[in-house]
């Protein structure tokens, strides 16, 4: 008969092998590769906002099915949730995203963009003046009072209180009670 061999020396051999194998692929993996040095954008959805306002991201490639909140360099409102957005990962790290932009739909691309009309408000220590060029409409519940391009000053509310030190005057080519 021969010589019985240790039955353990294989797997203790194989062991040594795998630990040194798993050794070599932490120190690869411990060494920061080129993607995440450099990463490139990519693109996901504004999936709306978080309850501190902060804005949540869903579809993106590198995290699938999960929705994040990220940081922005964009104002981003309510009407553009479901919006492709482009990211970036702050240090290439996928859950620290960055939302650099907003991706504009097609048909929006192509037509000609209109500069939006100005409110102009000119303020000084004495008078503030907040002009438009159709209407002014100051509004707080059930009560409101429009200012008309025609001239109109139409007041509405539910109980309306005119109280003056002075003379309170009403004047008008016509004036209608009740």
């Amino acid at each position: 008969m021969g010589k019985l061999e240790q039955p353990f020396d294989a797997c203790a051999d194989q062991a040594a092998a795998d630990f040194a194998l798993l050794g070599r692929e932490q120190s690869v993996a411990a060494q920061p590769s080129v993607t995440a040095m450099a990463p490139g954008a990519t693109t996901g959805y504004l999936h709306g906002f978080n309850l501190d306002e902060s804005p949540q991201l869903s579809g993106l490639a590198e995290v699938p099915g999960e929705v994040l909140t990220a940081r922005t360099t964009v104002a981003l409102t309510r009407d553009m949730v479901g919006s492709g957005v482009v990211v970036l990962f702050e240090g290439g790290d996928p859950y620290r995203p960055i939302i650099i932009g907003v991706l504009q739909p097609a048909a929006q691309r192509n037509e000609r963009v209109e500069a939006p009309r100005e409110l102009s408000i000119r303020a000084d220590d004495e008078r503030l003046v907040v002009s438009a060029e159709r209407e002014i409409v100051l509004r707080c519940g059930d009560a409101s009072i429009t200012l008309t391009r025609a001239g109109k000053v139409i007041i509405k509310g539910n109980y309306i209180l005119s109280r003056s030190a002075g003379y309170n005057k009403i004047k008008g080519a016509a004036v209608d009670i009740n």
